[in-house]
């Protein structure tokens, strides 16, 4: 029988919670859960927690478990369990009493560890062998800022050293990888709190990195029978009325500025611009389906404690699609939208996928179950067409409609969500948007909502990682340097330079009286695809001697040779 590791976390919690209670008394213990690749526990304690506090926990732990204390479970009235909390001062412990809806609750005891808790746990503390305290962050309890502020210890644990080691391995890779500190090093984009949290600053290399990608969308949906357009960053509040954001999203939405004494809202979605375009005209079937491409710039709050990086932002560029579409077309036009999405991930280089169908949820949902259930049998029936496997995440729909999402793995196995592709029954009933059918009669069309990449700013964050930082020559901002080894080169390295970027090709020139080993290693961290070095050969033969990413010598050759290699590797996305 496999062995559950959520029940070995959520037990290693409870083993932490003990030992953080013998090393620091008078520490109030809150909640403790497993989570997908480990656990946490909540405590609140005036003194922060530090790294050598972590250490001293960790080793209090294998000191406890060794003891293989059984775990306990004991079932008592919910009442006096809540006289027994509010005794021991334990308020967190009460109000999570009070909560529960039962006459009688559930305590577990390990050793001296009593905690009020459902299980399952596992036999003894002895099974805890390999666990590993990862860090502390501040958390609010019940998740409301307007509460107390607890520390959070995050931990990880698995029943074997190996599966451990690996996956310590696999976070300091992560590291490696994180995309802020490859911004930084690269020079690609920075967050400033003058500026304000979530807000990037896009740097030369970065905005040239997105004009790349920007560019690469543009002509792909052009190609695929989009029609681009292009909306303000700002609507009037009626329009978000008309939407129903407005009283359905409004505590994502930003405060409403008055002009001329109306009320505007900077934009948090594109969809409802993209239907007072489609109802500017009549429309017949026969024009159907419509699709709709803008990498529009949206704005949505987010507490500051989510921000991070590029992955979780405040304004951002949505790789954004909407595709108006009779009825009857629906599983057609889904399945289109599937196989383009998988054809624009794997031009960045994502081969394997995730993939889920979302159904409809069980209380929250508008529109007609009968209309639910066609609408999630097109989008099932154009999945199986795919070949592709595929999960069903019941209940895990849009309140609007049934969705397709697509998961990507990256090179170190972790999986991001990016491609998705949702059923909308709200907003054409909304913006009572219609077209004339064969008969000349009205009929109400379908909307598909769908992003290829998510937004701009996450999906570039995904790439750093993924390529940790040493993008494809077709996507590298700059795509080689040229380094000469004296001065007396310098000329011949701006000519050459000339003749790169009037071939398309985006170059730098390294012309630093410094000496090349130096200039070599610089340029090296760049992460710069190809390193051309000019010395008195070179130059007597008008050629470069090339160097490869990864310390890889190419030998010399001619400027124009190299040329066509970049040209080759622009033209196979390498």
């Amino acid at each position: 029988m496999e062995k559950d590791l959520q029940t070995l976390r959520h037990s290693t919690s409870h083993l932490m919670a003990a030992a953080v209670l013998e090393l620091f008394p008078g520490t109030k213990v809150a909640i403790g859960p497993s989570i997908e690749d480990g656990f946490y526990y909540d405590f609140d304690r005036k003194e922060p927690f530090t790294v050598e506090d972590l250490s001293k926990i960790e080793e209090k732990m294998h000191e406890l478990a060794k003891k293989d204390d059984p775990f306990i479970c004991t079932t008592v009235k919910k009442e006096d369990a809540i006289k027994l909390f509010e005794e021991k001062g334990e308020k967190y412990k009460k109000e999570l009493a009070e909560a529960i809806a039962d006459d009688t609750v559930t305590f577990y005891q390990s050793g001296e560890f009593t905690d009020l808790c459902r299980g399952p746990h596992i036999k003894s503390t002895g099974e805890i062998k390999h666990f590993k305290l990862l860090s502390v962050a501040g958390a609010y309890w019940r998740g409301d800022s307007d509460r107390e502020q607890l520390q959070r210890i995050y931990g990880t644990a698995f029943y074997t050293k190996k599966d451990l080691d690996e996956y310590l391995n696999k976070l300091e890779e992560a590291a490696k990888r994180d995309h802020r500190k490859l911004g930084k090093e690269l020079d690609l984009f920075s967050i400033n709190d003058a500026v304000g949290g979530g807000l990037v600053l896009w740097h030369p290399k970065g905005a040239m990195l997105r004009n790349i990608i920007e560019t690469e969308w543009k002509q792909f949906h052009l190609d695929n029978g989009y029609d681009l357009l292009c909306t303000p960053h700002i609507a009037s509040e009626e329009l978000y009325a008309i939407s129903g954001h407005l009283q359905t999203y409004s505590e994502n939405m930003y405060a409403p500025m008055e002009i001329e004494g109306k009320p505007y809202r900077v934009k948090p979605m594109n969809c409802p611009m993209h239907l007072m375009i489609y109802k500017t005209k009549l429309h017949s079937y026969r024009e159907l389906p419509i699709r709709y491409g803008e990498l529009g710039t949206v704005y949505r709050f987010e507490k500051s404690g989510v921000l991070h990086g590029l992955m979780r932002v405040r304004g951002f560029t949505q790789d954004d699609g909407h595709v108006i579409v009779q009825p009857e077309l629906l599983e057609e036009e889904v399945l289109t939208v599937f196989k383009m999405a998988i054809n624009c991930l794997q031009m960045f280089g994502f081969k394997e996928y995730k993939i889920y169908l979302a159904t409809r949820p069980e209380k929250k949902y508008v529109g007609e179950i009968e209309k639910w259930n066609d609408a999630e049998k097109s989008l099932e029936n154009a999945l199986k067409k795919t070949g592709y496997d595929y999960e069903i995440d019941a209940g895990g729909g849009a309140f609007y409609g049934p969705k397709i999402d697509i998961k990507i793995k990256d090179a170190i196995g972790r999986l991001w969500q990016c491609s998705t592709i949702q059923f909308d029954f709200n907003l054409p009933e909304r913006f009572d948007i219609y077209y004339i059918d064969k008969e000349g009669k009205k009929a109400r069309p379908y909307m598909v909502h769908r992003a290829l990449m998510g937004s701009f700013e996450r999906f570039i964050g995904v790439l750093l990682e993924h390529y940790a930082g040493a993008l494809p020559v077709w996507l590298s901002p700059v795509q080689a340097a040229v380094l000469n080894i004296a001065p007396e080169q310098e000329q011949y390295c701006k000519d050459v330079v000339k003749k790169l970027k009037e071939a398309g090709i985006r170059v730098n020139l390294d012309d630093r009286n410094e000496k090349i080993g130096h200039k070599i290693r610089e340029n090296a961290m760049q992460k710069i695809p190809y390193l051309l070095v000019v010395g008195g050969k070179e130059v007597e033969a008008g050629a470069v001697a090339v160097r490869a990413r990864g310390n890889k010598d190419l030998g010399s050759m001619p400027v124009e040779k190299f040329i066509e290699l970049v040209k080759d590797d622009v033209k196979n996305k390498r």
